[in-house]
């Protein structure tokens, strides 16, 4: 069987399916066996293929078409120009959280103290510090799976100087062990918990730990607007990301916490992303 061949096969078990985008799919995983991209394949796809080659793309395109997410098959994922390891126990890097890092990197201050909390895989921090290198950033996440990843990534982009921490969003304990921040960040789990059964097939592979904001979506944002926003300086920054219908809560918390100059983007998409406001 040809590379080509391969290729196709892998494809066709996605079209079957019924996935989205089979063709990228197909081709993500032909780098992931055979190191060869779309154009890679065009070139050299009628070259042979081991059968092992063959038996893993097969294997992979199986595993996708049951909805696991491309992230984890593949094992990394680009964020800004950051490409950043995944997998099981830690949410998917997504291209909407970039908002939150370069927001954050348009508007703190220079050389701030900055803590990226719920980090997951560690994206916004070690994004945020790819964009300003000037800032002094650390990354807080609780749960081991995550925190196993985040401590890969800061270990990757070492020269990035992002320290991992395990923190938890809860602790007043934690949060005053941070100090006193410049900046802070978080991209927090703010789906209603009654939403959760319902989410398409993919989010089921994701931890729920990183998907769960309770009854309301919003049980982090008032632990952070408890707990969190105290440690800003004055004038600091205290931005996260928000679902689309969450924009108008986000910003009664944060207000009724004592921030000011509190303002809503959009994303790509045209939906609310990001709240910020300042200390």
């Amino acid at each position: 069987m040809t590379k080509q061949q391969a290729y196709l096969q892998a494809k066709k078990i996605l079209q079957q399916a019924d996935n989205e985008s089979p063709a990228f799919d197909a081709v993500c995983l032909c780098q992931k066996v055979f190191g060869l991209d779309r154009t890679g394949l065009a070139i050299h796809g009628h070259e042979e293929a081991t059968d092992a080659q063959a038996q893993q793309l097969a294997h992979l395109a199986e595993l996708r078409a049951g909805c696991e997410p491309l992230q984890y098959l593949l094992g990394t994922w680009p964020f800004l120009d950051l490409e950043l390891s995944v997998g099981e126990g830690v949410l998917c890097p997504r291209e909407e959280t970039e908002l939150l890092a370069r927001t954050a990197a348009e508007l703190l201050p220079q050389c701030a103290s900055v803590l990226d909390l719920c980090a997951g895989s560690g994206a916004v921090g070690l994004g945020l510090k790819s964009l300003r290198p000037d800032l002094s950033v650390s990354c807080g996440e609780k749960f081991v799976g995550a925190l196993h990843f985040l401590r890969k990534n800061c270990e990757k982009y070492a020269s990035l100087q992002v320290q991992p921490l395990q923190l938890d969003a809860f602790s007043p304990e934690d949060a005053k062990s941070c100090g006193k921040l410049g900046g802070f960040l978080c991209n927090p789990p703010y789906v209603e918990a009654g939403e959760i059964p319902d989410l398409q097939p993919e989010l089921h592979f994701e931890p729920e730990t990183a998907l769960d904001g309770g009854a309301d979506g919003l049980q982090f944002y008032r632990a952070i607007a408890r707990l969190w926003v105290p440690q800003a300086v004055p004038g600091g920054l205290c931005a996260v990301e928000i679902g689309e219908s969450q924009a108008a809560a986000v910003s009664e918390l944060f207000q009724n916490a004592g921030l000011t100059n509190i303002t809503v983007r959009k994303d790509f998409n045209g939906f609310d992303r990001v709240v910020y406001g300042t200390a």
